[in-house]
């Protein structure tokens, strides 16, 4: 399998002075509806006249997100000037990070290598650099091709900011460096979503966790299948039984907050690919089913930002490992399996397989000492149906819970919302034979899924993400590419910066 690098930004910032040194190919200038900048003094009167006559034409109006690129004619230093659009009373940090996308989309587009970008005065803070920087970075981000020929793109390579005060200097710094751990937390999660099957096995996702355990000291322990075998974890046995290519229970460990004894577990399905077993899926659409393992994923891209931010909180991954194949040694509909917490599970279809893995996820997180869950997956098709590919589905057994991580969704500029689980539900997942069984039918079958998970938090303040809408692009939207999202690796990040601020 590739080894995913970083992107290595290389910047500076500075006052207007550092204008003079600077040989970039293009310069920022943001512009609101008005046509007013800040970059007083910084562009040639004839290129804001040319400003002012796209104004005039309708071609550019400052709205959030719009961009222009005017060649600047030997004018001055840079090449081109690309005037964005912006909101000037408004400086959100979604807004920020949703234009800087739009930006990095252009330096792609035009193969810039070096840029200078004129920060406006209200934008000169931390939070609003670091959402600069995500977007900027998540926009660069391109799937990685295997075709024989090279495929040449340039990445931005130099980028000079230009802030009003000394204060702001070092506040857009931090802000940058945060961005820049965010940003490739999520790219690495887009890397791992897209590596094909055959290249990402359950063994070779486990190796991914040995080599984040040395590069940022987490405490790493790898379940093989005769391990999971002592252990009796008969889920996560069971769906992996029809492969040629083991399952893996995979745990890193980090401290953050030696003194406290509150873990966070954040548990990952990492399905590396599903054929849906005996109760085998349509051909058409089948090979989305490398992203099966986008929640192992969002939870390994956390882990990668973690070990860069070092936040004060106690955190246990789990990612349960399979593929789910048919074969005459796969499990079958109608089988009864002991999972790892010694409930039994009735199969009704060998296709509802990531519940199954995560019942022995939640399980192990639990074993680890984990005092809160939430668990993130690709459960579901169903609760497309309800929101979309923008919207992650969200389900909690304790509210309070819910509305943080909800409240760093919003900051993180990520959608979840919220579906019930009322008791009338609960019929859902009654088995005749076994504790619970894995499939509730036509109707509801985001909620089912979310039940059967609940059953086996042991009552543990439990949070499940059904990323099956979000997880995976089929067309490219703002700074998210076509097929990997690395959805959730935000939000999940800034719970955490949250939950590390509250306990400090």
């Amino acid at each position: 399998m590739r080894v995913w690098t970083d992107y290595s930004l290389q910047w500076e910032t500075g006052s207007a002075d550092l204008m003079n040194q600077s040989d970039c190919e293009l310069m920022v200038v943001f512009v609101d509806a008005k046509g007013e900048h800040h970059a007083t003094g910084m562009v040639h009167p004839k290129l804001e006249e040319a400003l002012r006559n796209l104004n005039d034409r309708g071609t550019f109006r400052g709205q959030a997100g719009e961009v222009a690129v005017v060649p600047t004619l030997g004018l001055q230093r840079e090449q081109y000037i690309l005037f964005v659009g912006w909101e000037k009373a408004n400086p959100a940090v979604t807004n920020m990070r949703a234009t800087a996308g739009s930006i990095g989309g252009k330096f792609h587009e035009m193969n810039i290598q070096s840029a200078i970008i004129i920060v406006p005065k209200l934008s000169a803070n931390a939070q609003l650099a670091s959402a600069f920087t995500e977007g900027l970075i998540l926009s660069f981000y391109r799937r990685f091709s295997y075709a024989s020929y090279e495929r040449a793109f340039t990445i931005l390579a130099k980028l000079t900011f230009i802030v009003p005060t000394e204060e702001a200097i070092s506040n857009w710094n931090t802000g940058v460096e945060h961005g820049l751990s965010i940003s490739n937390g999520v790219c690495y999660a887009r890397e791992l979503t897209n590596v094909p099957s055959n290249r990402l096995t359950p063994v070779r996702l486990a190796h991914e966790a040995e080599r984040l355990s040395e590069q940022y000291g987490f405490k790493c322990t790898i379940y093989d299948e005769k391990l999971a075998k002592q252990h009796q974890m008969g889920g996560l046995l069971a769906v992996g039984q029809g492969s040629a290519n083991y399952p893996r229970m995979i745990v890193l460990s980090y401290q953050g907050a030696p003194s406290s004894d509150e873990i966070l577990g954040i548990v990952g399905k990492g399905v590396t690919f599903d054929t849906g077993g005996i109760s085998l899926k349509k051909a058409a659409g089948m090979e989305e089913m490398i992203s099966d393992m986008g929640g192992a994923a969002a939870v390994f891209g956390t882990m990668k930002a973690v070990g860069e931010l070092q936040p004060q909180l106690n955190i246990v991954m789990v990612v349960p490992a399979a593929e789910n194949m048919p074969s005459g040694s796969a499990y079958k509909p109608g089988d009864v399996i002991t999972t790892y917490s010694g409930q039994t599970v009735e199969v009704l279809n060998t296709d509802a397989e990531g519940r199954i893995v995560l019942a022995d996820g939640l399980t192990t997180a639990l074993k680890h000492g984990a005092t809160k869950l939430i668990d993130v997956a690709t459960l579901t098709g169903a609760v497309m149906h309800a929101l979309g590919d923008v919207t992650t589905g969200a389900f909690t057994n304790e509210d309070a819970f819910l509305q943080k991580l909800i409240h760093a969704s919003e900051q993180a500029g990520e959608y979840v919302w919220q579906l019930p689980l009322y008791p009338e539900y609960d019929r859902l997942i009654k088995s005749d034979v076994a504790d619970v069984k894995n499939h509730g039918g036509t109707w509801a079958g985001a909620i089912a899924g979310a039940l059967f998970i609940r059953h086996f938090a042991e009552q543990k303040p439990w949070i499940h993400l059904d990323i099956g809408g979000t997880a995976w692009m089929w067309e490219s939207r703002g700074f998210e590419g076509k097929g990997g999202t690395g959805v959730m690796v935000r939000t999940l990040m800034t719970f955490i910066e949250n939950e590390s601020q509250s306990t400090a």
